[in-house]
């Protein structure tokens, strides 16, 4: 109910979703205002199917503080968090307010054992495989254990997910070098050096598409900003392709020539293909999605929870950091 556009897109990527699920394996659960997702099944003509409504009766707004929003026990995003703790679903998702579903997904699933600190884990195109940084934005401020555990958990992500056993895994940092870097870098390079990962050192900001590294770790307050710049780089890239194409004949010739390469271009660059980021270290398959996720980034996004939870990436997150002591 709090993305951007309402339950609209959200409805409308679940059908969509349910629509590619021919061998009618999965049942989904819309949470929310009753009316308001009925009024939206009604537009698609989607009176009955392989799913169900649960209702809720709150809202959490985009604004609104993560404290504000544990209060509103029977927001969209309580119930749906309620509904994996008891069992009743296997994943949840959500594109309403980033800090209210960590919140919600802390206080109402927990942590798996041993993990200090949960992280919210994006995919990035590059020329080469994809590649995976954490944390962007649950962690500002992180110990050198943490950067541990994030290049632990997300190699057992990618491993799983990405069919891709023993990926690469690189520190970001201001050089390659392993002296360089602020105190927590530093304390991070010499803890992952002796993690047993396949972890390559450090990897620069120009590294992150090259493709030759396919985890990259580094706090929430960095990851967060490589992770906001790169979507204003993608917008303004859109602009200013069209803004050449309507002030010069020629390039649109030249685009009328190069429309398949811009149209998988496009689809490569865009957030929607990958659909959410999985919050990776919670007792829950949980994935967050762009405030304004199109139907199409909410569809994959229910896939990448389907499959998160078919590869049963939280038990081997689980299997790996049992023995873990806790660190605040």
């Amino acid at each position: 109910m709090g993305s951007d556009f309402g339950p609209r897109p959200v409805v409308a990527g679940a059908l969509e979703f349910l629509a590619e699920d021919r061998g009618r394996e999965y049942r989904l659960t819309l949470v929310g205002d009753r009316k308001k997702i009925e009024t939206e099944l009604a537009r698609h003509r989607a009176a009955d199917g392989n799913f169900e409504i649960a209702p809720a009766s709150e809202v959490v707004a985009m604004g609104e503080s993560p404290s504000e929003a544990v209060k509103k026990k029977d927001s969209s995003i309580a119930v749906a968090a309620r509904l994996v703790r008891e069992g009743q679903a296997d994943a949840w998702l959500s594109g309403g307010n980033t800090g209210a579903v960590m919140a919600s997904a802390l206080l109402t699933l927990g942590r798996l054992e041993g993990v200090s600190r949960p992280a919210i884990a994006i995919v990035f195109p590059t020329v080469k495989s994809p590649a995976m940084l954490l944390d962007v934005g649950a962690n500002a401020e992180c110990k050198p254990v943490h950067l541990e555990q994030f290049g632990l958990m997300g190699a057992i992500y990618y491993s799983y997910v990405f069919k891709q056993p023993d990926p690469a895994v690189g520190l970001l940092s201001i050089g390659e070098e392993p002296t360089k870097g602020n105190e927590l870098v530093l304390a991070g390079h010499k803890l992952l050096s002796e993690s047993g990962l396949n972890f390559i050192g450090n990897v620069e900001g120009r590294d992150v598409m090259a493709g030759d590294c396919q985890v990259i770790v580094t706090d929430g307050f960095t990851g967060n900003v490589i992770l906001k710049f790169a979507e204003g780089l993608y917008g303004f890239l859109a602009k200013k392709i069209r803004h050449q194409i309507s002030t010069n004949v020629f390039s649109r010739f030249a685009v009328f020539l190069l429309a398949p390469f811009l149209r998988r271009l496009k689809k490569t660059l865009d957030y929607a293909e990958y659909g959410g980021a999985p919050l990776l270290g919670v007792n829950g398959v949980t994935v967050i999605c762009h405030g304004g996720s199109s139907s199409r980034a909410i569809k994959n996004g229910i896939k990448l929870a389907a499959t998160m939870f078919r590869a049963r990436v939280n038990e081997h997150i689980q299997e790996k950091l049992a023995g873990w002591k806790e660190i605040d």
